[in-house]
């Protein structure tokens, strides 16, 4: 099977969840990447270049997205040292990839000053031209403030900028900034939540890329590690999970395609968790009613972000009704039994069985006939389908196996957390 994918669909949508807070959504990224674009186009870079800047503006702040202290210290606009460090962790988690790697170099020295004073040495023209756009292009959008007029802002935002020039800042590109600025479209499309469907259609100059399923289970894997990277408990939550989810699709007779999907699906269905702080993730005690409020915005997140690829209707549903139930009070969206798909159901059921077998900042794994226990017990409730939960428990060996593999998994993840 192969899916056939705007670049830049998908990496548009994936950056979403970048975007996610339990406020909504910000638009850091997009905005980052309309104005390096900006400055791109007015110095002359050719295509295949802005086409790098656009993406790895999307991506930029990958290496920080699974820690909400780590986001909130970049809306510093001076920044200090630990600035440098969620630029190379998104590096290493680019660098080996297929389909992302060309971004790994841009996105590891996006935060490099002109002068040096950073830790990888690098000064001047030394520093790639495609970081050193996005540099300029995400501190200027970290000056913007929603609820002030942006041509109010604009005097003040050119002025800091420019205080900058030659120390963090590139001059020849603060000097295109300022000529580009004159113009009143610039910052009203700044400022226009519309305009962005209309941006990227325009940078789309690549068309549609055809990704195999083995392309899109890689890409899973990246976002996966930085899904469970969220809280030290669910460190490999979603890899389990989706191990879990390919068996129970190979039991019911699914095709070696199908299980493949099954995978993704897994890998995916927690996307959005980004939106929970990570002190609700790994809160030791029972969670208050506004806290479990805000768990049950992230199947919501996961499904209009994945939606959004092509190619991925049966993914985004598989994937985000896992905490959809048969009697219809499960959430976010109330699924019913007769509307909720087997691929569903599969996730669903992997997904409760791996949380009972991995560690949980609340207790320890339970033994497998008390998971098997409860697991029955929500199938007499209506829960989880009966049929997916006995296809799990029917073979000793195999739900050994699985066991096994989620324990050292979470065992091994777990050794930096505190009990």
């Amino acid at each position: 099977m192969l899916f056939t994918i705007h670049p830049s669909n998908l990496v548009c949508a994936l950056s979403v969840a970048f975007e996610l807070s339990t406020g909504g959504l910000s638009q850091h990224h997009w905005r980052t990447a309309l104005i390096a674009n900006k400055i791109a186009k007015h110095i002359g870079l050719d295509e295949g270049q802005r086409q790098i800047v656009v993406y790895a503006s999307l991506l930029h702040d990958i290496g920080a997205v699974s820690s909400w202290s780590e986001k909130k210290r970049l809306l510093t606009f001076k920044a200090g040292e630990d600035i440098f460090r969620h630029a190379e962790t998104g590096y290493e988690l680019l660098k080996d990839s297929q389909q992302f790697s060309m971004l790994a170099e841009t996105i590891r020295h996006h935060h490099d000053n002109w002068d040096g004073s950073n830790p990888s040495g690098l000064a001047g023209k030394a520093i790639p031209i495609t970081s050193r756009i996005i540099n300029l292009a995400d501190r200027l959008e970290i000056l913007l403030k929603d609820h002030i007029y942006i041509f109010e802002q604009r005097p003040d935002v050119l002025s800091a900028i420019r205080e900058l020039s030659g120390s963090y800042f590139d001059p020849e590109l603060v000097r295109a900034l300022h000529e580009f600025a004159r113009q009143e479209s610039f910052w009203l499309d700044l400022s226009n939540p519309h305009y962005y469907q209309n941006f990227f259609r325009q940078i789309d100059i690549y068309g549609r890329m055809v990704f195999n399923m083995d392309d899109v289970v890689n890409i899973g894997e990246i976002f996966a590690t930085i899904i469970d990277r969220t809280s030290c408990f669910t460190g490999m939550h979603s890899r389990s999970v989706s191990l879990v989810a390919a068996f129970l699709a190979q039991a019911k007779g699914y095709s070696q395609e199908e299980v493949k999907l099954m995978k993704i699906a897994g890998l995916f269905h927690d996307l959005g968790k980004l939106a929970i702080p990570n002190e609700i993730l790994e809160k030791p005690g029972k969670l208050t009613s506004t806290e479990f409020s805000i768990i049950k915005q992230h199947p919501y997140y996961t499904y209009r972000i994945l939606e959004k690829i092509d190619g991925f209707s049966t993914v985004a549903e598989w994937a985000a009704f896992h905490h959809e139930t048969l009697d219809g009070s499960g959430y976010p969206f109330r699924i019913q039994a007769p509307s909720l798909r087997l691929g569903s159901r599969i996730v669903g059921v992997a997904d409760v069985f791996v949380a009972l077998t991995e560690n949980r900042p609340y207790r320890r794994p339970l033994a497998l006939a008390e998971v098997e226990k409860i697991m029955q017990g929500m199938v007499n409730n209506r829960k989880l389908d009966g049929n997916v939960v006995s296809d799990l428990f029917g073979n000793s060996a195999n739900i050994r196996t699985l066991v096994d593999q989620i324990s050292e998994w979470s065992w091994s993840a777990s050794q930096s957390c505190q009990y």
